[in-house]
């Protein structure tokens, strides 16, 4: 087992390296040309500028039983798809039973803001330390699960 994090702008790297090295679980960060990460745990891979470069590759390289951070729903939905655990950094668990209804919400909501004359929606609100406490509690839930149905623990 590996986790794999889609470490562009990922505010949770640091917890996901701190909960990964107690469980002594190996840790890719990936991350595109336009990033500089530095980490004493993570192995960092650097991929070419492009669009979705990171996600293919993160893709390319996980495989069954592996964990996956992303915010991408459709790097979430291609995981899924090779048998990866994946996670948001909310904490919430992407699986086979809600991913299509998230990518159905996100293709809507750019065909709303492609429909309207609005194309700047408000972001998401600035993240607290209760969203890190969430994230770790449910990333830790998920490794202990996933650990279990390998055997690795």
């Amino acid at each position: 087992m590996k986790i794999y994090i889609d470490a562009d702008a990922c505010p949770v790297v640091k917890i996901a390296e701190r909960i990964a090295k107690k469980y002594h679980i190996p840790t890719v960060l990936l991350c595109d040309t336009n990033h500089v990460l530095v980490s004493d745990y993570s192995e960092i891979k650097v991929i070419g500028a492009g669009a979705d470069a990171v996600d293919f590759a993160l893709i390319s390289f996980c495989k069954k039983g592996d964990l996956v951070i992303t915010q991408d729903y459709g790097v979430a939905a291609m995981a899924l798809g090779k048998g990866a655990y994946c996670i948001h950094q909310s904490g919430k668990w992407y699986t086979n039973e809600n991913i299509d209804g998230m990518l159905m919400e996100r293709h809507m909501a750019r065909k709303a803001r492609n429909s309207s004359k609005k194309h700047h929606l408000k972001g998401p609100s600035k993240r607290t330390s209760e969203d890190d406490t969430r994230f770790e509690e449910s990333f830790e839930r998920m490794i202990r699960l996933c650990s279990r149905h390998s055997g690795d623990l």
